[in-house]
Protein backbone atom coordinates (compact mmCIF):
# COMPACT_ATOMS: atom_id res chain seq x y z
CA UNK A 1 0.00 0.00 0.00
CA UNK A 2 1.24 3.47 -0.95
CA UNK A 3 -0.72 6.41 0.47
CA UNK A 4 -1.18 10.05 -0.53
CA UNK A 5 -2.85 12.51 1.83
CA UNK A 6 -5.10 15.10 0.17
CA UNK A 7 -6.51 18.31 1.62
CA UNK A 8 -9.91 19.77 0.79
CA UNK A 9 -10.60 22.79 -1.44
CA UNK A 10 -12.80 25.82 -0.94
CA UNK A 11 -16.42 24.88 -1.50
CA UNK A 12 -16.11 21.93 0.91
CA UNK A 13 -16.98 24.03 3.95
CA UNK A 14 -20.18 23.44 5.93
CA UNK A 15 -21.40 24.63 9.31
CA UNK A 16 -20.52 22.00 11.90
CA UNK A 17 -17.36 20.84 10.17
CA UNK A 18 -14.77 19.32 12.46
CA UNK A 19 -16.92 19.52 15.57
CA UNK A 20 -17.31 15.85 16.39
CA UNK A 21 -13.65 15.21 15.57
CA UNK A 22 -12.68 17.90 18.09
CA UNK A 23 -15.09 16.52 20.67
CA UNK A 24 -13.91 12.95 20.19
CA UNK A 25 -10.18 13.24 19.48
CA UNK A 26 -7.91 15.40 21.70
CA UNK A 27 -5.38 15.96 18.91
CA UNK A 28 -8.08 17.47 16.69
CA UNK A 29 -9.30 19.70 19.51
CA UNK A 30 -5.74 20.95 20.02
CA UNK A 31 -5.60 22.10 16.40
CA UNK A 32 -8.76 24.18 16.84
CA UNK A 33 -7.41 25.60 20.10
CA UNK A 34 -4.20 26.62 18.33
CA UNK A 35 -6.16 28.34 15.57
CA UNK A 36 -8.38 30.18 18.04
CA UNK A 37 -5.29 31.47 19.86
CA UNK A 38 -3.51 32.47 16.64
CA UNK A 39 -6.27 34.68 15.21
CA UNK A 40 -8.39 37.49 16.63
CA UNK A 41 -11.64 35.56 16.07
CA UNK A 42 -12.79 32.07 16.99
CA UNK A 43 -12.27 29.60 14.16
CA UNK A 44 -13.96 26.84 16.16
CA UNK A 45 -17.10 28.90 16.84
CA UNK A 46 -17.47 29.81 13.16
CA UNK A 47 -16.75 26.30 11.85
CA UNK A 48 -19.06 24.60 14.33
CA UNK A 49 -21.91 27.10 14.66
CA UNK A 50 -21.73 29.51 11.72
CA UNK A 51 -23.39 31.69 10.62
CA UNK A 52 -23.22 30.11 7.16
CA UNK A 53 -22.99 33.47 5.40
CA UNK A 54 -19.82 34.36 7.28
CA UNK A 55 -18.35 30.88 6.83
CA UNK A 56 -18.82 31.28 3.06
CA UNK A 57 -16.98 34.63 3.06
CA UNK A 58 -13.56 33.71 1.61
CA UNK A 59 -11.80 35.78 4.28
CA UNK A 60 -13.11 33.32 6.88
CA UNK A 61 -13.61 30.22 4.74
CA UNK A 62 -9.93 29.75 4.07
CA UNK A 63 -8.62 29.71 7.67
CA UNK A 64 -11.62 27.64 8.79
CA UNK A 65 -10.97 25.05 6.07
CA UNK A 66 -7.25 24.97 6.85
CA UNK A 67 -7.95 24.38 10.53
CA UNK A 68 -10.54 21.67 9.90
CA UNK A 69 -8.28 19.86 7.43
CA UNK A 70 -5.28 19.89 9.78
CA UNK A 71 -7.55 18.77 12.64
CA UNK A 72 -8.71 15.83 10.50
CA UNK A 73 -5.08 14.93 9.83
CA UNK A 74 -4.28 15.15 13.55
CA UNK A 75 -7.20 12.84 14.34
CA UNK A 76 -5.99 10.33 11.75
CA UNK A 77 -2.42 10.45 13.04
CA UNK A 78 -3.61 9.86 16.60
CA UNK A 79 -5.20 6.58 15.49
CA UNK A 80 -2.84 5.43 12.73
CA UNK A 81 0.13 6.99 10.94
CA UNK A 82 -0.15 6.04 7.26
CA UNK A 83 3.38 7.30 6.42
CA UNK A 84 2.33 9.00 3.17
CA UNK A 85 4.45 8.89 0.06
CA UNK A 86 3.07 12.30 -0.99
CA UNK A 87 0.80 15.08 0.22
CA UNK A 88 -1.23 17.43 -1.97
CA UNK A 89 -4.03 19.96 -1.57
CA UNK A 90 -6.38 21.60 -4.02
CA UNK A 91 -5.95 25.42 -4.10
CA UNK A 92 -6.25 26.59 -0.46
CA UNK A 93 -5.86 22.92 0.52
CA UNK A 94 -2.22 23.18 -0.50
CA UNK A 95 -1.58 25.23 2.64
CA UNK A 96 -2.79 22.30 4.76
CA UNK A 97 -0.55 19.99 2.74
CA UNK A 98 2.43 22.20 3.58
CA UNK A 99 1.55 22.03 7.27
CA UNK A 100 1.27 18.24 6.98
CA UNK A 101 4.72 18.09 5.38
CA UNK A 102 6.32 20.29 8.05
CA UNK A 103 6.99 23.16 5.66
CA UNK A 104 4.86 25.69 7.55
CA UNK A 105 3.81 25.93 11.18
CA UNK A 106 0.03 25.95 11.54
CA UNK A 107 0.05 29.43 13.04
CA UNK A 108 2.01 30.83 10.08
CA UNK A 109 -0.17 29.02 7.56
CA UNK A 110 -3.27 30.51 9.22
CA UNK A 111 -1.92 34.03 8.96
CA UNK A 112 -1.04 33.46 5.31
CA UNK A 113 -4.48 32.16 4.35
CA UNK A 114 -6.08 35.07 6.19
CA UNK A 115 -4.00 37.39 4.02
CA UNK A 116 -4.85 35.33 0.93
CA UNK A 117 -8.54 35.58 1.71
CA UNK A 118 -8.33 39.33 2.25
CA UNK A 119 -6.56 39.84 -1.07
CA UNK A 120 -9.02 37.63 -2.93
CA UNK A 121 -12.05 39.33 -1.38
CA UNK A 122 -10.70 42.73 -2.41
CA UNK A 123 -10.58 41.88 -6.11
CA UNK A 124 -12.69 44.06 -8.45
CA UNK A 125 -16.04 42.63 -9.49
CA UNK A 126 -15.29 42.26 -13.19
CA UNK A 127 -13.73 38.79 -12.81
CA UNK A 128 -15.35 35.42 -12.24
CA UNK A 129 -15.15 31.64 -12.66
CA UNK A 130 -17.38 29.08 -14.40
CA UNK A 131 -17.33 25.29 -14.08
CA UNK A 132 -17.73 23.51 -17.42
CA UNK A 133 -19.33 20.08 -17.08
CA UNK A 134 -19.13 17.45 -19.79
CA UNK A 135 -16.08 18.56 -21.79
CA UNK A 136 -12.45 17.59 -21.47
CA UNK A 137 -9.73 20.19 -21.07
CA UNK A 138 -8.70 20.14 -24.73
CA UNK A 139 -12.24 20.86 -25.94
CA UNK A 140 -12.63 23.67 -23.42
CA UNK A 141 -9.29 25.15 -24.48
CA UNK A 142 -10.31 25.10 -28.14
CA UNK A 143 -13.52 26.97 -27.33
CA UNK A 144 -11.56 29.57 -25.34
CA UNK A 145 -9.12 30.12 -28.21
CA UNK A 146 -12.01 30.85 -30.56
CA UNK A 147 -13.90 33.19 -28.27
CA UNK A 148 -11.47 35.12 -26.05
CA UNK A 149 -7.97 36.41 -25.50
CA UNK A 150 -5.74 34.25 -23.24
CA UNK A 151 -5.13 37.39 -21.20
CA UNK A 152 -8.85 37.50 -20.37
CA UNK A 153 -9.86 33.85 -20.01
CA UNK A 154 -7.97 30.67 -19.03
CA UNK A 155 -8.48 27.16 -17.73
CA UNK A 156 -8.14 27.64 -13.96
CA UNK A 157 -8.81 24.17 -12.53
CA UNK A 158 -8.39 20.87 -14.35
CA UNK A 159 -10.34 18.94 -11.73
CA UNK A 160 -11.30 15.67 -13.40
CA UNK A 161 -12.29 14.30 -16.79
CA UNK A 162 -15.36 16.27 -17.81
CA UNK A 163 -14.95 18.89 -15.05
CA UNK A 164 -12.93 21.99 -15.97
CA UNK A 165 -13.15 25.47 -14.46
CA UNK A 166 -12.60 28.66 -16.46
CA UNK A 167 -11.46 31.95 -14.94
CA UNK A 168 -11.38 35.42 -16.45
CA UNK A 169 -13.26 38.63 -17.06
CA UNK A 170 -17.05 38.40 -16.96
CA UNK A 171 -17.17 39.71 -20.52
CA UNK A 172 -14.92 36.87 -21.73
CA UNK A 173 -16.87 34.28 -19.74
CA UNK A 174 -20.05 35.46 -21.42
CA UNK A 175 -18.45 35.45 -24.87
CA UNK A 176 -17.35 31.81 -24.61
CA UNK A 177 -20.71 30.35 -23.56
CA UNK A 178 -22.00 29.70 -27.09
CA UNK A 179 -18.77 27.99 -28.16
CA UNK A 180 -18.83 25.74 -25.09
CA UNK A 181 -22.43 24.70 -25.67
CA UNK A 182 -21.68 24.08 -29.35
CA UNK A 183 -18.77 21.83 -28.32
CA UNK A 184 -21.09 19.73 -26.17
CA UNK A 185 -20.89 21.15 -22.65
CA UNK A 186 -23.74 19.75 -20.54
CA UNK A 187 -23.76 22.53 -17.96
CA UNK A 188 -22.04 25.82 -17.21
CA UNK A 189 -22.06 26.63 -13.50
CA UNK A 190 -21.00 30.13 -12.36
CA UNK A 191 -19.02 29.88 -9.14
CA UNK A 192 -19.72 32.15 -6.17
CA UNK A 193 -16.33 33.84 -6.10
CA UNK A 194 -15.23 37.46 -6.00
CA UNK A 195 -12.59 37.34 -8.75
CA UNK A 196 -10.82 35.50 -11.54
CA UNK A 197 -8.74 33.26 -9.31
CA UNK A 198 -5.98 31.05 -10.74
CA UNK A 199 -5.66 33.33 -13.77
CA UNK A 200 -3.16 35.96 -14.97
CA UNK A 201 -5.54 38.59 -13.59
CA UNK A 202 -4.23 37.60 -10.14
CA UNK A 203 -0.66 38.78 -10.82
CA UNK A 204 -0.91 41.58 -8.27
CA UNK A 205 -2.26 39.19 -5.62
CA UNK A 206 0.66 36.85 -6.32
CA UNK A 207 3.13 39.67 -5.70
CA UNK A 208 1.42 40.70 -2.47
CA UNK A 209 1.34 37.11 -1.25
CA UNK A 210 5.04 36.73 -2.02
CA UNK A 211 5.70 39.67 0.32
CA UNK A 212 3.66 38.02 3.08
CA UNK A 213 5.45 34.70 2.54
CA UNK A 214 8.80 36.35 3.14
CA UNK A 215 7.78 37.18 6.71
CA UNK A 216 7.38 33.56 7.90
CA UNK A 217 9.73 30.60 8.30
CA UNK A 218 9.74 27.87 5.66
CA UNK A 219 11.30 24.42 6.07
CA UNK A 220 12.16 21.74 3.53
CA UNK A 221 9.33 19.22 3.24
CA UNK A 222 9.58 15.99 5.23
CA UNK A 223 7.22 14.43 2.64
CA UNK A 224 7.12 15.44 -1.05
CA UNK A 225 4.39 17.99 -1.78
CA UNK A 226 2.82 17.67 -5.23
CA UNK A 227 2.48 21.26 -6.41
CA UNK A 228 -0.75 22.58 -7.96
CA UNK A 229 1.39 24.54 -10.43
CA UNK A 230 3.83 21.87 -11.66
CA UNK A 231 2.02 18.63 -10.74
CA UNK A 232 5.48 17.48 -9.60
CA UNK A 233 6.74 16.44 -6.16
CA UNK A 234 8.62 19.30 -4.51
CA UNK A 235 10.62 19.36 -1.26
CA UNK A 236 12.89 22.43 -1.20
CA UNK A 237 11.52 25.27 0.95
CA UNK A 238 12.37 28.12 -1.42
CA UNK A 239 10.87 26.30 -4.37
CA UNK A 240 7.66 25.54 -2.46
CA UNK A 241 7.36 29.16 -1.37
CA UNK A 242 7.76 30.44 -4.92
CA UNK A 243 5.25 27.94 -6.33
CA UNK A 244 2.67 28.71 -3.65
CA UNK A 245 2.77 32.40 -4.55
CA UNK A 246 2.47 31.50 -8.24
CA UNK A 247 -0.44 29.18 -7.52
CA UNK A 248 -2.96 32.01 -7.16
CA UNK A 249 -2.43 33.06 -10.79
CA UNK A 250 -1.81 29.61 -12.31
CA UNK A 251 -4.09 26.66 -13.10
CA UNK A 252 -4.64 23.99 -10.47
CA UNK A 253 -3.27 20.95 -12.29
CA UNK A 254 -5.25 18.43 -10.28
CA UNK A 255 -5.67 15.74 -12.95
CA UNK A 256 -1.94 15.76 -13.69
CA UNK A 257 -1.14 15.77 -9.94
CA UNK A 258 -3.24 12.69 -9.22
CA UNK A 259 -1.85 10.87 -12.25
CA UNK A 260 1.69 11.74 -11.17
CA UNK A 261 1.09 10.20 -7.76
CA UNK A 262 -0.51 7.15 -9.39
CA UNK A 263 2.51 6.78 -11.66
CA UNK A 264 4.75 6.85 -8.56
CA UNK A 265 2.89 3.87 -7.13
CA UNK A 266 0.20 5.50 -4.97
CA UNK A 267 -2.86 3.27 -4.76
CA UNK A 268 -4.64 4.82 -1.76
CA UNK A 269 -5.76 8.46 -1.50
CA UNK A 270 -7.01 9.80 1.85
CA UNK A 271 -8.78 13.17 1.88
CA UNK A 272 -8.47 15.07 5.17
CA UNK A 273 -11.12 17.75 5.57
CA UNK A 274 -14.85 18.32 5.24
CA UNK A 275 -16.74 16.54 2.50
CA UNK A 276 -15.33 14.25 -0.15
CA UNK A 277 -14.84 16.48 -3.20
CA UNK A 278 -11.28 15.32 -3.85
CA UNK A 279 -11.98 11.62 -3.42
CA UNK A 280 -14.75 12.03 -6.00
CA UNK A 281 -12.30 13.64 -8.41
CA UNK A 282 -9.70 10.94 -7.79
CA UNK A 283 -12.23 8.21 -8.60
CA UNK A 284 -12.84 9.85 -11.97
CA UNK A 285 -9.13 10.27 -12.68
CA UNK A 286 -7.87 6.90 -11.38
CA UNK A 287 -10.94 4.62 -11.10
CA UNK A 288 -8.94 1.72 -9.68
CA UNK A 289 -7.61 3.73 -6.70
CA UNK A 290 -8.74 3.16 -3.12
CA UNK A 291 -10.24 6.41 -1.78
CA UNK A 292 -10.88 7.26 1.86
CA UNK A 293 -11.75 10.44 3.69
CA UNK A 294 -11.57 11.83 7.21
CA UNK A 295 -14.32 14.38 7.74
CA UNK A 296 -15.94 13.22 10.99
CA UNK A 297 -15.71 10.44 13.55
CA UNK A 298 -17.56 7.92 11.39
CA UNK A 299 -15.35 8.45 8.34
CA UNK A 300 -12.26 8.50 10.58
CA UNK A 301 -13.15 5.08 11.98
CA UNK A 302 -13.87 3.69 8.50
CA UNK A 303 -10.55 5.02 7.19
CA UNK A 304 -8.58 3.67 10.14
CA UNK A 305 -10.08 0.22 9.63
CA UNK A 306 -9.46 0.28 5.87
CA UNK A 307 -5.84 1.39 6.29
CA UNK A 308 -5.22 -1.25 8.94
CA UNK A 309 -6.74 -3.97 6.79
CA UNK A 310 -4.75 -2.92 3.73
CA UNK A 311 -1.48 -2.93 5.65
CA UNK A 312 -1.84 -6.53 6.86
CA UNK A 313 0.28 -8.86 4.69
CA UNK A 314 -1.81 -11.36 2.75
Amino acid sequence: MSVALLFSPQGSQAVGMGRDLAEGVPAARAVFDTADAALDWSVSELAWSGPEERLNDTRYTQPALLTTSVAALAALRERVDPQPAFVAGHSVGEYAALVAAGVLALEDALRLVVRRGELMAAQPGDGGMVAVIGLDREAVQRAVEVAASPADLVVANDNAPGQVVLSGTREALGAVEAALHAAGARRLIPLKVSGAFHSPLMAEVRDQLAEAFAAVAWQDAAVPVVSNVTAEPEREAGRLRSLLAEQVRSPVEWVASVRRMRDEGVDTFVECGPGSALTGMVKRIVPEARTLNVADLASLEASVQALAAASVPS
